[in-house]
């Protein structure tokens, strides 16, 4: 599974261009998952970045039956289940 993340401090939002592309109305409505993001940040990858932010896809096993995204002054995290143990990406 793919998932966007932060990798910068500041925290995540995403560029006016991405919000236009994928018509959301701000950075609260965007869904990470979203595989129209995903092309958006593989294909045009200088243009997505918001504010403070440098987004990066991040994949983590389908089998994850659970994630919490962790950020520390805005640059991200991803911890995940797998079989009950945690892991961190």
């Amino acid at each position: 599974m793919k998932i966007v993340l932060n990798k910068d401090y500041g925290g995540f939002s995403v560029s006016d261009y991405v919000r236009d592309a994928l018509d959301l109305e701000d950075n609260y409505s965007v869904d990470r998952k979203d595989p129209r993001l995903i092309k958006l940040i593989e294909d045009f990858p200088d243009r997505c970045d918001g504010t403070f932010a440098t987004l990066k896809i991040v994949e983590i096993p389908d089998e994850a039956t659970d994630y919490y995204i962790s950020d520390y002054d805005g640059l991200e995290t991803i911890i995940y289940v797998i079989n009950g143990k945690l892991y961190l990406k």
